[in-house]
């Protein structure tokens, strides 16, 4: 397992908008004797603003965060399509090409990365990355907004689940146009936010300065992601990691979840 030649303490699997890879990262973190701490990355809004929420430790039973997660999934599944749509007028790509990027079939969410693959295979770039900032890019005349839940539901929606919410990458200017705000992190910690994933390489230094002053103005969590994909990007895993002290101090926040999630 690459973590454990990385020297990784444990691991985090947060797949975007479901659940499905929990049973495979379980079984790989038993057989190799790896924490693994179970999540899931949503994308909600707030005012206008893209918010990705890392949710940890919740109950994958929980009905309402999983009512919410399909309608999610397919509401990121209709706006991959229009996308297609849209850059098939000017590139060599369709629909079927994107879902051969996919490789987990219907246990994936299907969205701009594979969209980007699809660009790579055809030619039209040689990275992921390069897609990324070209046609899959948020500036692009090919960008539609992902319809999403509202950062405030999501956090109650976690919470409710018996998780730990955490903001992921709050400060990346290259992702967003409109950063959340003072205020509007303030709101969600009020609401019950646990945290920020300051330690992220597309925070800048400025970003993450700030962010650690309002991770102790609001007694917020700090925390640290890779963002890694395998292959495709450039993000390397443990590029960037959790203090072991703040993993404890999530563990603690969601104690029912501990024996089965993560393996102790």
């Amino acid at each position: 397992m690459e973590a454990q030649t990385l020297g990784l303490a444990g691991v985090a699997i947060t797949d975007h908008d479901t659940t499905q890879g929990w049973a495979e990262a379980r079984a790989a973190g038993t057989a190799h004797q790896l924490p693994v701490m179970l999540g899931t990355e949503i994308t909600a809004d707030d005012a206008g603003v893209s918010v990705h929420m890392l949710a940890y430790r919740y109950d994958e039973h929980n009905a309402a965060l999983a009512q919410l997660f399909e309608q999610t999934r397919q509401a990121r599944l209709e706006r991959a399509r229009k996308m297609v749509a849209l850059m098939a007028r000017d590139y060599p790509i369709s629909w079927e090409s994107v879902l051969a990027q996919v490789k987990e079939g219907e246990r994936t969410t299907v969205g701009r990365p594979h969209i980007a693959d699809a660009l790579v295979a055809a030619g039209v770039y040689q990275t992921r990355s390069e897609a990324f900032a070209g046609a899959c890019s948020a500036q692009s005349p090919y960008y539609l907004p992902t319809p999403s839940p509202s950062a405030q539901e999501v956090v109650q929606a976690v919470k409710a689940a018996g998780g730990v919410a955490v903001v992921a990458h709050p400060g990346a200017v290259n992702r967003n146009r409109v950063l959340l705000s003072d205020q509007q992190i303030k709101q969600l910690a009020d609401l019950g936010l646990d945290g920020l994933e300051v330690w992220h390489r597309d925070n800048d230094d400025q970003q993450r300065e700030r962010l650690l002053g309002l991770a102790e103005r609001f007694r917020l969590l700090v925390t640290g992601g890779s963002d890694w994909h395998g292959a495709g990007k450039p993000n390397r895993l443990g590029e960037n990691t959790t203090p072991q002290a703040t993993v404890d101090e999530i563990i603690a926040r969601s104690p029912e979840q501990t024996a089965r999630q993560y393996g102790r």
